[in-house]
């Protein structure tokens, strides 16, 4: 299969000499064409330094990022804006909403920004999936913060983008909404061949993902390909532990590289 999505030995560290901190240690995969991947890990991993180095929005020490077939070393910031713009959607945290848009503005907004003509039916469809057709014409100051996310969910796949990065996608829904959301994203990478790749702290959303990748450390250090929710907790729950050990280690005087999320 294609790999839209590729990192090799990539490595990043924030800092220099003994302060330094390690965040990613060497980390090669690749996401293939049409695969919905969650990426887990205790707290301090490296989870979302790895999303952000994939995604081109921060730079690795060291390795190489392969996105939608284009090596992003050297690339200048324009360069990395039309290569997001044409190929990348985002669903993170902070919602990023135009508050003077309604909601149906806001989610076609990448595609109008592109100079892309949006699919009405399909834009259409994903608002209903996200639950959200009684609310086209309200803007974002007169939703709720899950509302929010569902409408920044529903831009993210109204383009159809060939990838998309998903930060905790699901944290501000409710338990129907969030099973509808990942049953969508789930549907996308089968059906359209979308690339996802999502970080998530929650074992019952990585259980709709087609592969789990676990991270400890700044390495990849297992993979679960036939996810259930209980197979996911409990290897978290097992990486967690060795976590801990590895920073009583540390804080005991042995030498352990630094790690952030």
């Amino acid at each position: 299969m294609n790999a839209p999505v590729q990192l090799s030995e990539v490595q990043k560290v924030y800092g220099s000499g003994p302060g330094a901190v390690t965040a990613l240690g060497g980390v090669s995969y690749s996401f293939a064409q049409g695969t919905f991947t969650a990426v887990m890990g205790p707290s301090g991993s490296g989870k979302s330094t790895l999303l952000h180095c994939a995604a081109g929005l921060d730079e690795p020490s060291s390795g190489e990022v392969h996105l939608a077939g284009t090596p992003l070393r050297g690339l200048d910031e324009t360069a990395l804006t039309e290569l997001r713009r044409e190929h990348v959607a985002f669903v993170f945290q902070a919602f990023n909403l135009m508050p003077a848009l309604t909601v149906r503005q806001n989610i076609i907004l990448p595609q109008t920004l592109a100079g892309r003509t949006p699919d009405e039916a399909w834009v259409t469809e994903v608002i209903k999936r996200v639950g959200l057709s009684e609310r086209t014409r309200h803007r974002p100051s007169e939703l709720s913060g899950g509302q929010q996310q569902r409408v920044a969910i529903a831009r993210a796949l109204a383009g159809s983008a060939a990838i998309t990065f998903a930060d905790e996608p699901t944290g501000a829904l409710d338990t129907q909404t969030a099973l509808e959301v990942l049953t969508l994203l789930r549907d996308q990478a089968r059906a359209s061949g979308q690339t996802i790749v999502m970080v998530t702290h929650d074992p019952v959303a990585a259980s709709y993902a087609d592969n789990v990748v676990f991270l400890v450390d700044g390495h990849i250090v297992s993979e679960s390909p036939v996810p259930t929710a209980e197979s996911v907790a409990a290897e978290l729950a097992k990486l967690s532990r060795l976590a801990r050990r590895g920073a009583a280690a540390a804080a005991a005087g042995e030498s352990t590289p630094g790690v952030l999320t």
